[in-house]
């Protein structure tokens, strides 16, 4: 398999409880290296930019507003196939249906309070990367 790259949040209910080293750790002893990361206060602009796709959703302003709520950690991870394992490792969106194991059977407070955020695919991440993260940044 090839090493790839891809996007990862710590979002605010998980930074607000002090556990960015805690979900790091968890990203890094499944085979992804960090390779930049950065602490952002999301304003409104930039998330409703990043989660336009849901723009039509009921949820939308919910999920901006909790966006913006607190800081969150942007990441670009990298390792072999690395959007598969990141979402291998991140677990379900629902903790009550994430694995054992994983970051949101371990750290996430309910469906919408769920630590962490992922690229869905190769292309996605690219797109996700290119919106928070310059590329002098990736100095891995």
């Amino acid at each position: 398999m090839a090493v790839t790259r891809t996007f990862s949040i710590i979002k605010p209910d998980a930074t607000r409880r002090n556990l960015t080293g805690a979900v790091t750790k968890m990203l890094e002893e499944a085979g992804l290296r960090v390779v930049a990361s950065k602490r952002i206060h999301m304003s409104r602009e930039q998330a409703e930019g990043f989660y336009a796709v849901h723009k039509e959703r009921p949820f939308f302003g919910e999920l901006v507003d909790f966006m913006m709520s607190e800081p969150v950690v942007v990441q670009v991870l990298e390792g072999e196939d690395a959007v598969a394992r990141n979402r291998d490792i991140m677990g379900a969106t629902n903790p009550a249906d994430a694995a054992e194991g994983t970051i949101r059977k371990t750290h996430a407070l309910s469906i919408g309070e769920n630590t962490v955020h992922g690229s869905v695919s190769d292309e996605n991440a690219a797109i996700e990367i290119a919106f928070f993260v310059k590329p002098e940044e990736i100095v891995g």
